[in-house]
């Protein structure tokens, strides 16, 4: 990287937090204008924030990422060099997962706050650099699983919080989709390489990499793994967990031709809260509308609940051949609101100094989980973890 970081952060140090007015518009900056990201610029941008900067190593999508940022946004293609700017309060990090932790860590430390997305980090190490860092710099970090801003989802936790389904000792989770191949798009324009790769082992240019880059190790966790993201962050929520016991994942063999991660796979995370999770992902099976390709499954000794991407409904225990539900919420295509009022949110805490909805301490909780299934996938066994130590082991 041409920035050398000791001057990179000697420089940056020396400005202050700006000090916001309640009339001020909070200037924010992506970096990172892939599909994500460029979604993420228009969404902050419509919720008042002025997005001042965006930054990718890939031209077209700098390109894309300028258009949805407000008139007059400057373009960058290394990130440190955005972060010099003083004026910018907060970053959007929509980045490969491998990228995330330094880029989170140059951030607060340059005085920035941050919203960045799931999962948190690639390795468990790379997590806990990321909670120091925001906790010694007293920055706001939100990660960016929207389902606890999501209004169905907070009423479902007040559900579960009650007790009426009793004892939940399993929680069975699914999630379905079909990806038909892998990207076979070409590199249309300037692309710095190095700076995609980041801390990941050099290799040559390679546009099945940069454009499927879920698909491969050295840069994210795969479908199933990644996606548990999501859902695990959910069940840990709703059932207040931390870290897990222990981990074990399988899959199949790979199906999307010149991936290297299995896009079908499960996995079982024992919780030392006394139940076991179950979590299955495939992306090679039919394709339901968006409110139908999830669920949790809650299974407790009075009643089940069912937690959707857009539902949920309660069953108490039953003999009857018919199972009915007591309570139940079905909002159709509203899944998109989640992600405005966590936005939202994160636009209030970075204001009021407040602590944001999803905090860096509960990224690392499911990150942690998300890492201890990838290395159950790879080692073919189960994998504990160590709380005094704060890490895995066989």
């Amino acid at each position: 990287m041409s920035l050398n970081r000791r001057t990179f952060l000697a420089a940056t140090a020396l400005g202050s937090t700006r000090i916001l007015g309640a009339s001020d518009r909070i200037r924010c900056a992506t970096i990172g204008t892939g599909n994500r990201g460029s979604y993420l610029t228009r969404q902050f941008k419509e919720l008042g924030a002025e997005m001042a900067a965006v930054c990718d190593v890939y031209e077209p999508h700098l390109q894309e990422g300028l258009k949805e940022a407000s008139t007059g946004a400057q373009g960058f293609v290394d990130y440190r060099r955005l972060l010099e700017d003083r004026s910018i309060d907060a970053v959007i990090i929509a980045t490969p997962d491998h990228l995330h932790a330094q880029m989170l860590i140059d951030a607060v430390d340059a005085g920035k706050d941050v919203y960045v997305e799931k999962p948190l980090a690639h390795t468990i190490e790379d997590g806990f650099r990321m909670v120091e860092a925001v906790r010694r710099t007293k920055r706001i970090a939100q990660i960016g699983t929207q389902r606890r801003s999501y209004p169905l989802y907070q009423e479902a936790k007040r559900i579960l919080d009650s007790g009426v389904t009793g004892p939940i000792r399993l929680v069975n989770a699914w999630w379905t989709n079909q990806l038909k191949s892998l990207n076979t798009r070409r590199i249309e324009g300037k692309l710095d390489w190095n700076l995609f790769l980041g801390p990941a082992p050099r290799v040559p240019v390679d546009p099945v990499r940069y454009f499927n880059w879920l698909q491969f190790y050295d840069y994210a966790l795969g479908y199933p793994i990644g996606q548990a993201a999501h859902i695990a962050d959910g069940v840990q929520w709703m059932m207040n967990s931390t870290y897990p016991s222990a981990v074990t994942c399988s899959s199949g063999r790979v199906n999307l031709e010149g991936g290297e991660i299995p896009e079908t796979g499960s996995m079982s995370v024992e919780f030392p809260e006394n139940y076991l999770m179950v979590f299955t992902l495939s992306y090679k099976a039919m394709r339901y509308r968006a409110c139908n390709d999830q669920m949790q499954q809650f299974h407790g000794a009075n009643a089940r609940f069912d937690l959707g991407r857009e539902s949920y409904a309660l069953y108490p225990q039953t003999t009857e051949v018919e199972v009915k539900s007591s309570q139940e919420r079905r909002e159709p295509d509203t899944f998109e609101s989640a992600s405005n009022a966590h936005i939202r949110h994160f636009l209030e805490c970075v204001r009021a100094r407040k602590e944001p909805n999803s905090t860096i301490e509960m990224g690392q909780y499911t990150n942690v989980v998300c890492c201890m299934a990838m290395e159950s996938l790879r080692k073919g066994r189960r994998i504990r973890w160590n709380t005094a130590e704060k890490r895995m082991e066989v």
